[in-house]
């Protein structure tokens, strides 16, 4: 949840972390108050044994109590071991989340730089575009120099050829 959480947009993200805390520390406050009432609760349940040990036939309240106390044990141990299971799943998925996020600020990285590197591209066109409209209008100007040149010349000779004929 949590790295889902750090994943969605900043304004959902900051009141979902929020809450995500919140649920994590009634987690842990349930789970004190959990081990505070069970050590309590077997005291007492061995205390009222105890009281009732005296009242009643020994052997029947001796089974009685090892019978409970062999109940108690194991739902204990059950208990231990969903919670052992449970903190092996959470390392397991902070360690999957941390490796994801790894992997994101790579690839953010490579966008960056290829982000870059198109802007240098796209600079470089441009003065490619410039240089090559100059080359053009440089070309069309000497075009029309050399038109200019040749029509003179061909005036020219026709100008010659003229007096020359009328003589």
């Amino acid at each position: 949840m949590d790295l889902e959480a750090r994943s969605l947009q900043p304004n959902v993200k900051a009141v979902l972390l929020a809450k995500l805390r919140e649920y994590k520390s009634d987690l842990n406050n349930l789970k004190s108050e959990h081990k505070r009432l069970a050590s309590a609760n077997s005291n007492q349940a061995a205390r009222d044994d105890l009281l009732e040990s005296g009242m009643a036939d020994a052997m029947s309240v001796s089974a009685n109590q090892r019978g409970r106390l062999m109940m108690s044990t194991e739902r204990l141990n059950e208990s231990s071991d969903r919670i052992k299971e449970s903190r092996r799943t959470m390392l397991e998925t902070e360690e999957l989340g941390v490796s994801i996020l790894q992997d994101l600020h790579q690839q953010r990285q490579s966008l960056l730089h290829a982000n870059d590197t198109l802007h240098g591209v796209d600079d470089n066109i441009s003065k490619s575009k410039k240089i090559l409209t100059n080359m053009s209008r440089r070309m069309s100007r000497n075009k029309w120099i050399i038109s200019s040149i040749i029509v003179v010349l061909i005036v020219a000779i026709a100008l010659i050829l003229y007096f020359k004929l009328s003589k």
